[in-house]
């Protein structure tokens, strides 16, 4: 999504409004930029979805957008951590706003407080990982992203994973769900 609002494409475009907001892109041009990115070449060897889907109505558009493309969907993850862990790791990201590289203040901090290690450029907090932002994120996962574990569930795809621990811990327990074709 943030690379279709960059390059300013007509969907990028729609896309960039709700963004800086922190809102949810609407369905229709969320699944018009999954449907557009699955088409790249390099899906055809696999790939990840990122927060999509996070509503039923999505879910039902990409196994549509998948079987259109022969492409299968062999598992769903769901990276569970309570609220708290989320909030104090959305908070605190920082983003570079000349290379686009991410940091956090407490778990990948840059070597001076606000430069970019990389290319010195100013770092910044995105508008959706304020924690007034990330509440309101939480209350509509809740509402329209949680039905979604069930929905996977019941197809046999889910994978629950902890998502608490280090970024190496979640990476192994992410491989082991997947099973080791996965590295």
């Amino acid at each position: 999504m943030r690379k279709a609002a960059r390059a300013e494409t007509p969907l990028g475009k729609k896309t960039s409004g709700f963004l800086s907001r922190g809102d949810l892109v609407p369905d229709n041009v969320m699944v018009k930029l999954v449907a557009e990115r699955l088409k790249e070449p390099d899906c055809r060897a696999g790939f990840i979805l990122d927060g999509f889907p996070r509503t039923i109505a999505q879910a039902d558009d990409l196994e549509h957008i998948l079987k259109d493309n022969g492409l299968p969907l062999e598992s769903a993850l769901c990276l569970n951590a309570p609220n708290d862990v989320i909030i104090k790791r959305l908070s605190g990201r920082r983003t570079c706003k000349s290379c686009g590289a991410l940091y956090h203040e407490v778990f990948h901090p840059p070597a001076k407080p606000g430069v970019c290690d990389r290319c010195g450029g100013e770092l910044y907090q995105r508008d959706d990982d304020r924690e007034e932002q990330i509440a309101a994120r939480l209350r509509i996962y809740e509402e329209q992203t949680a039905p979604l574990k069930e929905y996977y569930r019941k197809r046999g795809l889910l994978r629950e994973i902890n998502g608490v621990g280090s970024v190496d811990e979640v990476r192994k327990r992410v491989f082991q769900a997947l099973g080791d074709g996965a590295k």
